[in-house]
């Protein structure tokens, strides 16, 4: 250490012995504090004044205190001996309760609000419920770690709100001449628009995981809002859905006592949700169960001791045997001579929908399949279905339908209280009826318990269904669809848009809705580069050229996004060999890492990136004049799931393609 950094470090030394002096002092004037440890805690919390902080005290008795920060509210109580009392418990979380509805009228979510325990003379730091409980020796280094929500502005403003509209508070500050101004006098009052633009535009600058768990102000009410049944929140790509069903299960964790199973269907999702809850509200991050459905289901099943014999390859050979015996020489194979097709009807509309006998198969709305059936071509496929159950039979396996059924099986055979509760579920779109059937199981019609999350037009899965279909009624304010992007650009959303322009879509309320909508938006520094270059090489040596140009650590919020397995595994070659690092996106946990994420269309659902590349995106698997209905169909789904991987990008959108040259990979 040089000369003047240990002047430096020696004077803040000083600095910060005599703000300790000064505040001890303070608090002992002031009075009001019951003992001597008190004290000391009450001291240390207006230390923090000399560095932006906040602290409202009560007027008149009360024993806990209101810290605002960088790191967000806290509602901190005092307690003496190694024990948190039931009573200053209760009293405590009834404080946190009133301000959290006090910052609410700001737009602050309330996973910034959060209620602490200090115990004087202790040395710890747990969990009591959603309680932080700490010892006197951590409270300011715990503080200061917090990470950052507010600020400085946003810190002023939210205090000079609550001392306010909170009349048994006052602001107590470190008295003047003990070290830098706690706060410059307020300016008039504060502007809210203000504070929601600025908080926004903090988030934007932060890394991509920070803003992925951004609530905006104006989404806070949904957050709290306490709905008598189950209900949905929907509303186009970028309007802060699955944020929404974050912060609304911190809320709902926070307010209960039983697990909250957070479900969605792809795998790679609970992974990377979970890391955003632990940085949100670490305190009740234990209380919510990231999962898959499938994954899920077959942990519900083993607790109750129903065997499990899931195996996707052995149920996989069974439908290609079925195909080849009783389905390529039969009607089927002049609709669609592919196997994919007919196995996805199973999938999807006959084990999917629950369907047990050919006459419900035979009268049921095939949604979202373009082929119209008649009655002799359903034959045909219930001929396959039953000739492939057969085949699965004889090998004694499940496939991941029938672990979707049996857990519904138990769900609804169940007696007594609701086992969880509440569930959420994100990409509702995704599942199956009997997936949502189970989970509307679980809870059914309670209070706050079912939350479905999704878009219609964001449907990367084949078949479909309706709510009502599941015996789901949601009604009035129930049903919220949020209407203001807050992710992409114009420029961005508007090339997404022009791929699924000419396709109207039914949501799961059963309402048709056209492909274009409008749409709010609030962000509009996006950009779009598209990059049209004559031979496979070229554009590949155009990609690497376009990573390469990135700003310096702008690869940890940036994606290269495929349609298909065997495309990444070239570009995952392609990278390598130019050192450029990557990571799998199914091994991304949510944790900031400098390297391209790497991942196909349907694996960049739910999440996204500063920075979207997609190579070779307009390959003609899209074209909308394909000459027969299940042609057409796929070509509407890959439609779907490059508007999904195209409204990931929030900064810059790349878009290359070949104009002559084979295929990549």
């Amino acid at each position: 250490m040089g000369a003047g950094a240990s002047q430096e470090a020696r004077r803040q030394e000083r600095l910060l012995r005599e703000q300790w002096e000064a505040a001890r002092q303070q608090v002992r004037e002031r009075g009001g504090a019951a003992g001597e440890g008190e004290r000391r805690v009450l001291a240390q919390l207006l230390v923090l004044t000399a560095r932006g902080w906040r602290l409202l005290v009560g007027r008149a008795g009360s024993r806990d205190v209101v810290l605002v920060g960088p790191g967000g509210v806290f509602v901190v109580g005092v307690g003496v001996g190694d024990e948190v009392r039931d009573g200053d418990a209760a009293g405590l979380l009834a404080a946190t309760k009133v301000a959290e509805s006090a910052a609410a009228s700001l737009g602050m979510s309330p996973v910034a609000v959060q209620p602490v325990v200090v115990l004087a003379g202790q040395s710890l730091d747990r969990g009591l419920g959603r309680i932080r409980v700490l010892g006197e020796q951590e409270v300011g280094r715990v503080l200061l770690a917090q990470p950052r929500r507010l600020r400085a502005e946003s810190v002023r403003a939210i205090a000079d709100h609550l001392e306010r509209v909170l009349p048994d508070r006052e602001g107590l500050a470190l008295a003047q001449g003990t070290g830098p101004s706690p706060h410059p006098a307020p300016d008039g009052l504060f502007d809210p628009d203000g504070l929601r633009e600025a908080a926004l535009e903090g988030a934007r600058r932060a890394p991509i995981e920070q803003w992925m768990t951004f609530l905006h102000p104006d989404q806070v009410a949904l957050v709290r809002r306490n709905w008598s049944g189950p209900a949905r929140i929907s509303g186009p790509a970028g309007t802060g859905k699955t944020v929404v069903a974050l912060h609304r299960a911190a809320h709902l964790a926070r307010r209960t006592t039983g697990r909250i199973p957070y479900v969605t269907f792809a795998n790679n999702l609970p992974r990377v949700q979970s890391t955003f809850l632990r940085t949100m509200a670490p305190s009740v991050a234990d209380r919510v169960d990231f999962r898959s459905l499938h994954s899920w289901a077959q942990e519900f099943l083993q607790e109750r001791g129903v065997q499990v014999r899931l195996s996707g390859d052995k149920a996989e050979t069974a439908f290609s045997r079925a195909w080849t015996h009783v389905g390529r020489e039969s009607r089927l194979a002049q609709i669609d001579p592919g196997h994919l097709y007919w196995r996805e009807e199973i999938d999807y509309v006959i084990k999917g929908r629950g369907l047990t006998r050919f006459e419900e198969y035979a009268n049921v709305v095939r949604r979202r399949r373009r082929a119209g059936l008649h009655r002799t071509q359903r034959q045909s496929v219930w001929e396959l279905y039953e000739e492939y159950e057969a085949r699965r039979h004889e090998r004694g396996v499940h496939d991941f339908n029938d672990v979707l059924s049996m857990a519904l099986a138990e769900a609804s055979g169940e007696q007594g209280p609701p086992p969880y509760a509440a569930v959420i579920v994100d990409e509702v779109q995704d599942l199956t009826l009997v997936g949502v059937r189970l989970l509307h199981a679980l809870v059914g019609d309670a209070p706050n318990g079912l939350l479905l999350v999704g878009d219609g037009q964001q449907t990367v899965y084949p078949g479909g269904f309706r709510l009502t279909d599941a015996g789901i009624d949601i009604r009035g304010d129930r049903g919220q669809v949020l209407r203001t992007n807050y992710r992409n650009s114009k420029q961005i959303l508007d090339a997404a848009l022009a791929v699924v322009a000419d396709d109207a879509f039914e949501d799961i309320d059963g309402e048709r809705t056209p492909g274009r909508r409008d749409v709010d938006l609030t962000f509009h520094d996006g950009n779009v580069v598209r990059v049209a270059a004559p031979t496979a090489d070229a554009h590949d040596r155009e990609l690497v050229g376009a990573l390469r140009a990135l700003p310096a650590g702008a690869l940890a919020d940036t994606a290269l996004l495929s349609p298909s397995r065997r495309a990444l595994e070239h570009y995952q070659r392609l990278l390598t060999r130019a050192e450029i690092p990557v990571c799998q996106l199914e091994q991304y946990d949510g944790h900031p890492v400098d390297a391209v994420k790497l991942g196909t269309y349907r694996r960049a659902k739910g999440l996204e990136f500063k920075n979207v590349l997609l190579p070779r995106y307009d390959d003609g698997s899209t074209d909308a004049t394909a000459d027969t209905d299940t042609a057409r169909e796929r070509a509407e789904l890959r439609r779907s799931q490059l508007f999904v991987a195209m409204t990931r990008a929030r900064d810059l959108l790349w878009l290359g393609s070949v104009v002559a040259g084979p295929a990549a990979g």
